[in-house]
């Protein structure tokens, strides 16, 4: 479990700052289950998702996020992730692929969490933020997330990383504005299950 404890470069827990939301946020709080629903409520409601409110800059670092109140998901998810390590709850980062449309191509990758709780083991989080159509909510062991998978071409992606995958690091690092990284978001390719001659 030390990777999802571990503080990085784009989760960092370490920063005075988050490390001083990350208290605020525990203090008071009676229980593990209570510590995630503060931080993640924080980081979903406090923390505007850069696309639906059209804010620059692009920020990857969990400090950042945090000093400019703005992310995308995959920024979101790098502070909800700094904020639970600091609080001694292991996080990951999740992904999904979801089409950018109503359906079908083009695809991106959607940037989520992954905690351990002691009562439910590995139990996924969505902070992107709701709006109307999108209604995500800590709610162990049901999980409620931002977005249910509908295309053929849509996937909920198993793994649990521990630090965000380089292709999304890519496109918050390249991009200067949050229409830029609209303009290129990151995807990944599907593995095809079948075999030679299928």
């Amino acid at each position: 479990m030390n990777q999802y404890l571990a503080f990085s470069t784009y989760i960092d827990g370490d920063h005075p700052d988050v490390a001083a939301k990350a208290s605020a946020l525990a203090a008071g709080c009676a229980s593990e289950e209570e510590v995630v629903k503060a931080c993640f409520e924080f980081v979903r409601d406090d923390i505007k998702h850069s696309w639906d409110f059209k804010l620059d800059p692009v920020t990857c670092r969990a400090s950042d996020v945090l000093r400019h109140g703005t992310g995308y998901c995959y920024a979101k998810s790098h502070l909800l992730a700094a904020l639970l390590r600091y609080n001694g709850i292991p996080t990951g980062l999740c992904y999904q692929r979801l089409s950018v449309g109503m359906e079908g191509p083009p695809f991106c990758l959607h940037g989520l969490n992954a905690i351990y709780l002691k009562q439910h083991g590995w139990y996924r989080i969505d902070a992107r933020g709701n709006k109307p159509g999108v209604d995500a909510q800590f709610m162990p062991p049901q999980e409620r997330l931002a977005f249910p998978i509908l295309a053929e071409q849509e996937r909920d992606l198993p793994e649990i990383w521990p630090e965000p995958l380089p292709q999304v690091v890519d496109a918050l690092m390249r991009y200067s504005s949050v229409r830029e990284v609209a303009e290129n978001l990151p995807d990944i390719e599907l593995i095809s299950t079948h075999s030679i001659g299928d």
